[in-house]
């Protein structure tokens, strides 16, 4: 599966800063020093409508990580997967009364052109549930053969007790894991099930639904931890720099996720920091596609909004915070953008080197994204003001804002 193109990041003068971001697992912030080369994992879609502000807040935040790490004089290994079989795709397309796999690259396909629009940077591999199944079939026969899973009516099981770390990615106590598990894809209770939190390693064939050869497993396809799972390690290795996703990730996905890893491998931790993005509500409701209070990427472009003003709309909240889309969100955003293409434009204005610096210190502290537009505000101030003669000035700030936030003027 390809990705979509990517956007040319401007090199600055100097040198960024080590990224200090808040990691889940330990509730507090670590330093990230990756070697030349910094790793990272994001979750990616289930390809079964377009791209929301939720999904588009959550890929601006590693977004923001790699062009931190880009301005650090590293490479960037970036990994991110595409669900493109599971329970709400064929529910979607039985619906619609569609082929599920025409709904899938056709939603895929827009969600890179939404990607493209909003200048994220583009992962190295972006790979398919259904294309990496040669890969997961073997881990799910070793997880069974090593007594870390086990059959239940033709299906495969995960054993969570198989890991000794398992619920340090969350650290949510029971009661809450049950709950999140019967909301969020999860059986708990599933009658013969050895605890009510294992997870789905292989799902034997059902009539009516899609399957896989699964070798000694049977006809069946992946559960959806598994499947990052398979991905991660095979292009990234254990102990990568960054699991990533959306905080409705935290639990059950990405525990899991490091349960099967670790077991696999014998190895802890799968990364060395899970970080999550917050969730954007409309209407006082976290957006999502079961309660259609949706703001999609696509309808705003089509709507004529400037993806760059979009891209500032997701930058003026801190990404770890729950917000609420609003109009007058999207107004501020479009203002600023604006502002700053304004003051970009005239031939000089005041020194942009401090601001460099000042884009580097906020984003390095847990991708302060509200300082940096302050920060920039505050020159489009000087410069309307007439305050500066340097004539290097509008184009160094159109390269940071560029290169460190993602934003064209």
């Amino acid at each position: 599966m390809h990705a979509w193109p990517a956007s040319e990041v401007p090199a600055l003068p100097g040198k960024g800063r080590d990224l200090r971001i808040h990691d889940t697992a330990t509730g507090g912030r670590v330093t990230l020093a990756p070697g030349p080369v910094a790793r990272i994992y994001v979750c990616g879609i289930t390809p079964y409508d377009a791209t929301h502000m939720g999904h588009a807040a959550t890929y601006n935040a590693f977004d923001l990580v790699q062009r931190v790490w880009l301005d650090t004089k590293r490479q960037v290994h970036y990994v991110q997967n595409v669900t493109d079989v599971d329970d709400p795709l064929l529910e979607r397309a039985l619906r619609d009364g569609i082929d599920w796999v025409g709904l899938a690259e056709r939603e895929t396909a827009l969600f890179r052109e939404d990607m493209t629009a909003l200048r994220m940077l583009p992962p190295q591999h972006y790979i398919g549930a259904v294309e990496a199944i040669p890969g997961i079939v073997p881990l799910v026969e070793r997880l069974r053969d090593s007594g870390a899973a086990y059959e239940l009516d033709g299906d495969i099981y995960f054993s969570v007790e198989a890991d000794p770390h398992f619920g340090q990615v969350s650290n949510y106590d029971t009661e809450l894991m049950r709950h999140l598990s019967a909301e969020r894809g999860g059986d708990p209770d599933r009658p013969g099930k050895k605890n009510p939190l294992d997870p789905m390693l292989w799902m034997a064939a059902r009539e009516g639904e899609p399957s896989w050869d699964g070798g000694s497993l049977g006809p069946g396809r992946p559960g959806w931890h598994i499947e990052c799972v398979a991905i991660a390690l095979d292009h990234l290795g254990m102990g990568f720099d960054v699991q990533g996703g959306g905080s409705d990730l935290i639990f059950p996905h990405h525990e899991m996720g490091a349960s099967h890893a670790q077991t696999l491998t014998g190895e802890f931790p799968m990364a060395k920091a899970y970080v999550h993005a917050g969730m954007v509500a409309l209407h006082g409701e976290k957006m999502s596609k079961s309660k259609g209070n949706l703001v999609f990427v696509s309808k705003l472009r089509r709507d004529g909004v400037d993806p760059a003003a979009i891209r500032l709309a997701l930058l003026s909240h801190r990404y770890r915070d729950d917000w609420e889309w609003t109009d007058q969100v999207l107004e501020t955003a479009v203002e600023r953008l604006g502002r700053w293409r304004a003051a970009v434009s005239r031939p000089d204005g005041p020194s942009a080197d401090a601001l460099v610096e000042e884009l580097r210190e906020a984003l390095s502290d847990d991708l302060d994204t509200p300082t940096a537009l302050a920060a920039v505000d505050r020159w489009a101030e000087l410069q309307t003001a007439g305050g500066g003669t340097d004539e290097s000035a509008p184009g160094l700030v159109s390269r940071a804002v560029d290169a460190l936030l993602g934003v064209a003027l």
